[in-house]
């Protein structure tokens, strides 16, 4: 019999065998009658600085156990997914976009014998990091394939997070298929799971050759340039490869999975009167801390423990304005990277490595906007506003991709930063001091100094002085939504499948996985 077990205290010195000790004790036995233990849940309680320890959850392979009306034992209830059962399809499906709503939706019509065809403008993991590494070196930016366009999406250059908000039972099979992809396996049982730039691409090659090896086709440095359809249904896709002539498909089966930093796409798809709004998102910019303050904000004594690594932290409040503030993707001991995907524009995001030991730490400070805020009406308005803000951010950066930076102390006293003081940015290819006031609306600068003084009293040192700015955040989530009815479709457009972060309906690696999953099963289920 497999028992879970919850609640269980292991100190940062404890070892597995100390977990067991605790666990027996909890189902009555003696150690030697469990047969084999594994973690299920492993969380830091760090509500007292002076006892900082894990709170877990496992489960054990028990034969004998006494258990008697104890709500913190139950019987392990093993998660499987099943398939769709489903007819092959007439057409291969398409799949626009290799994100993660792309590759899992791709992974799961591949997993059902479906041989998917995956159109990805950006190019593959490989080349990518190439192209990536050249643009943070020296500014040549390729619109093509960089940190927003490519395989793996957007989260491959990030901390690789798999916390998620949501609940579904298919956050499962997300973290399995990347276990199995070569991922760290504490993603399975760590409460804030993540892979890590560094690790991320291998992961992502597993499930593109997994998708390969099941019939799949993947074409990367190609983009789709227009859905066909016949009759209110889609027919097929045209697209491009880099530097070919044009392409068309047939297929009565496309999901579009193209990241929320496809703006040429959503203007295509406006053109061609697919249903979308522009929908509420965030803007503002990296702020970086030496993570040593962070760690000894969030563990006291404790800061630095081996076992703990390196601290993170979630802040948010609500102002008198109206307006929200908070913090998004902290990456401990991580680095801002240079994010812009369109010349002429400037945008930020940041990543860690696996191991997070990194000498600083960064996270977006991000204030809400809505289509009240953004200048202009229409599905798009979204889009121009991040453009605005991402053209002010170059010039004032210098005009060569180097990012406008500035000292907490001297953005919350409303004068430019002239040098920098002991936090040494690591935004590449390189950054400008000024005044941020120069590249953000007064609403937003003012919002995030409102917001930096009561997080400071939140997280002791977020307020620190030397702490830095670097401008310009806007990738926080997609500016439009592409609408869609409850079987997945464009109610304009039957067959064509809006999908994951940049149609709007996610926020995240997992969140987006788990939209793409979805949208495979609407198509295999209608076909079954």
């Amino acid at each position: 019999m497999i028992y879970r077990i919850s609640e269980l205290r292991m100190e940062l010195d404890g070892t597995e065998e100390d977990l067991k000790a605790r666990a027996a004790k909890r189902l009555r036995v003696a150690p030697g009658d469990i047969r084999s233990l594994r973690y299920f849940r492993k969380s830091v309680d760090a509500r007292k600085k002076n006892d900082v320890h894990f709170i877990c959850t496992a489960e054990a392979d028990c034969l004998a156990a006494r258990v008697a009306h104890d709500r913190r034992v139950t019987k392990a209830k093993p998660y499987r997914y099943e398939l769709p059962v489903c007819r092959p399809l007439e057409q291969r499906p398409v799949v626009v976009g290799f994100g993660p709503a792309g590759m899992f939706a791709a992974l799961i019509l591949a997993q059902a014998g479906q041989k998917p065809v995956v159109l990805e403008r950006g190019s593959s993991v490989e080349e990518r990091g190439r192209r990536v590494t050249r643009f943070w070196q020296d500014g040549t930016l390729d619109p093509e394939c960089n940190v927003q366009f490519g395989e793996g999406g957007a989260g491959t250059f990030s901390d690789g997070k798999l916390n998620t908000g949501t609940k579904d039972p298919r956050i499962r099979k997300v973290l399995e298929e990347f276990v199995s992809a070569g991922a760290p396996r504490e993603i399975l049982y760590e409460a804030k799971p993540h892979i890590g730039t560094d690790r991320l691409p291998q992961t992502v090659r597993g499930i593109r050759e997994q998708i390969v090896s099941l019939g799949g086709t993947i074409r990367f440095d190609t983009q789709m340039t227009a859905l066909r359809h016949k009759d209110g249904h889609v027919a097929g896709v045209e697209f491009c490869t880099r530097g070919g002539a044009p392409e068309r498909f047939d297929t009565a089966h496309v999901i579009l999975a193209v990241g929320h930093s496809a703006r040429d796409t959503f203007e295509q798809l406006l053109a061609a009167d697919i249903p979308m709004q522009a929908k509420p998102f965030a803007v503002g910019a990296r702020i970086e801390h030496p993570q040593g303050l962070i760690d000894t904000a969030q563990y006291g004594k404790f800061a630095g423990h081996p076992a703990l690594g390196a601290a993170d932290y979630k802040l948010a409040v609500h102002l008198e304005n109206g307006r929200g503030v908070y913090t998004f993707c902290m990456c401990p001991g991580g680095q801002v990277v240079a994010a812009a995907s369109e010349s002429g524009r400037l945008a930020t995001n940041g990543m860690s490595r696996f191991a997070r030991n990194g000498e600083n730490a960064n996270a977006a400070l991000l204030v809400g906007v809505g289509p009240e805020d953004f200048g202009s009406e229409g599905p798009l308005a979204g889009v121009e506003f991040q453009r605005k803000l991402e053209e002010a951010a170059f010039r004032l950066g210098g005009a060569n991709y180097c990012a406008p930076v500035q000292r907490v102390e001297d953005f919350l006293a409303r004068r430019a930063s002239n040098c920098l003081g002991s936090v040494a940015p690591t935004y590449r290819p390189g950054v400008t001091p000024c005044s941020l006031d120069g590249c953000l609306p007064e609403f937003i600068a003012d919002s995030m100094r409102e917001g930096i003084r009561r997080m400071g009293g939140r997280l002791h040192g977020f307020a620190f002085p030397d702490a830095v700015l670097t401008a310009v955040e806007t990738r926080s989530s997609s500016p439009v939504r592409i609408l869609r009815g409850d079987d997945g479709q464009s109610p304009a457009l039957a067959g064509m499948y809006p999908c994951g972060e940049g149609a709007g309906y996610a926020g995240g690696i997992v969140s987006a996985a788990v939209d793409g999953i979805k949208c495979a099963e609407q198509i295999l289920k209608q076909n079954s």
